[in-house]
């Protein structure tokens, strides 16, 4: 009896849910993170769908669907308005057409739909185009470990990324790059999210037991409105002095652990968000040149140095940049080689790749081993290249400010490391240098003379 009727309350979504909302013809979908789950299935042998599925179900009634974006309760407040909007959200997202749409247009081919660097092209590109969802990007002003401020990402939209397919957009406003800003933040906290909640059912509940992230069937009651007709059953259940196992107790104790669930998923967004949030203070500043070290900001600059009167001293920076660069503190020579041709160590990968090969323990070159992923959404995994910096290209700018923070970071998600340093065989000042030596690399483009 208590059976049915606790089944008969968990059908409420019935009776409320109605036809608010009708579904549209080949609706654009969020694609589950099949791949992270798997992952975790493939590691510790644990069943991973119904994890993924509880997964989806919270970020999806927190986010909303691609044509149609919402955002969670947390993210509306004032202090977040800076950082995104739903009114800039709604112009990137949705099909393309007049007033919305951006996303869809230009970014979504490369990028997908989901923001996990899946779209159509993407297995064209070498590196990948970026996946969001990790919440990791390369080139930014910050520290290491610190998300990008918006201006970081705005500046990707606005310039492009030179050596890389992402080019810069013609006819973008700037209302228009910013709206695509939210959009990319949006796609990167959605994702976030959701690696998050299954990462801490891995390590904090005990799936095979049959733990749940979140209660989906009593979820669905709630959402449609049946929150109030669960909680008067249970009063009256109660009034009527049913013992400690009646359905009451039941159903209490289901609608506690409800909302604790949606609390902690709620903390786990807060941090997130509050990481984004907090970008503008951990921005790197890069401090001026030593008045002894001539520096460029950019090649054209740098040859008008070197014929001009700082012209010695130019020669004797790039001279303690080389040998910088191939000592034994900085070792930029293992991966970019003795003259800077990228021709060192290509053997490594990327985090985005790491992530679901040598972390899972599944080594990148075996790609029998990497079939269930692969076929899950995983793109094969491709060498992370070192810079040839004879090419004179450079992904992040090339101005020297651009340069100091690479060099001083590294660069995020990448085998590029940060800067340790040694008093007296590599300082910070030494970074000036290195600056100058990797500029002097390039080779000069070929002068074009008219036929006679």
């Amino acid at each position: 009896m208590k059976n049915y009727i606790l089944s008969a309350l968990l059908l409420l979504p019935i009776a409320f849910a109605g036809c608010s909302r009708q579904p549209t013809e080949y609706p654009a979908e969020f694609e589950p993170n099949l791949v992270h789950a798997m992952k975790y299935q493939i590691k510790e042998g644990i069943p991973m769908e119904q994890a993924l599925e509880d997964a989806n179900w919270i970020i999806d009634g927190m986010f909303g669907t691609p044509d149609e974006p919402t955002l969670p309760e947390t993210l509306q407040d004032d202090e977040f308005a800076d950082l995104i909007s739903l009114d800039r959200i709604k112009k990137a997202a949705g099909p393309n057409a007049k007033g919305s749409g951006l996303y869809r247009k230009h970014c979504v081919t490369c990028h997908g739909v989901t923001g996990n660097g899946r779209g159509e092209s993407s297995a064209l590109y070498d590196p990948y185009p970026r996946d969001y969802r990790h919440g990791i990007f390369k080139f930014k002003s910050t520290k290491r470990g610190s998300k990008p401020v918006r201006e970081d990402l705005a500046r990707a939209i606005r310039d492009g990324i030179a050596g890389t397919a992402m080019k810069k957009i013609p006819g973008l406003s700037e209302a228009d790059i910013q709206a695509l800003v939210d959009y990319v933040i949006y796609l990167s906290i959605r994702g976030e999210l959701e690696r998050t909640l299954i990462d801490d059912a891995i390590f904090e509940l005990d799936l095979e037991g049959g733990d749940r992230i979140i209660d989906r069937q009593l979820g669905e009651t709630l959402a449609a409105g049946g929150r109030e007709q669960i909680e008067k059953q249970i009063e009256a259940w109660e009034k009527a002095g049913e013992p400690e196992d009646a359905p009451a107790a039941e159903l209490a104790e289901r609608l506690e652990n409800f909302d604790e669930s949606m609390e902690i998923a709620v903390e786990m967004l807060e941090d997130i968000a509050f990481d984004w949030l907090d970008a503008e203070e951990d921005v790197v500043e890069v401090p001026e040149p030593p008045a002894d070290i001539p520096v460029a900001d950019n090649y054209a600059e740098f040859v008008e140095l070197s014929k001009g009167d700082q012209a010695e001293a130019l020669a004797a920076s790039i001279k303690r940049g080389q040998e910088i660069f191939t000592g034994k503190v900085a070792s930029c020579s293992k991966c970019h080689g003795e003259k800077g041709y990228g021709d060192g160590q290509n053997k490594d990968y990327d985090d985005w790749t790491k992530d679901w090969t040598t972390r899972a323990g599944l080594k990148p070159e075996d790609t029998e081993s990497l079939i269930p992923l692969m076929a899950r959404g995983a793109m094969p995994p491709k060498n992370a290249l070192p810079r040839n910096f004879s090419e004179g290209v450079f992904r992040g700018g090339e101005a020297a400010e651009d340069l100091y923070r690479r060099i001083l970071q590294g660069i995020e998600g990448t085998p590029m490391p940060a800067s340790t340093f040694v008093p007296g065989e590599y300082e910070k000042d030494d970074i000036w240098h290195l600056i100058n030596f990797i500029r002097s690399v390039k080779k000069p483009e070929p002068e074009i003379t008219e036929a006679i």
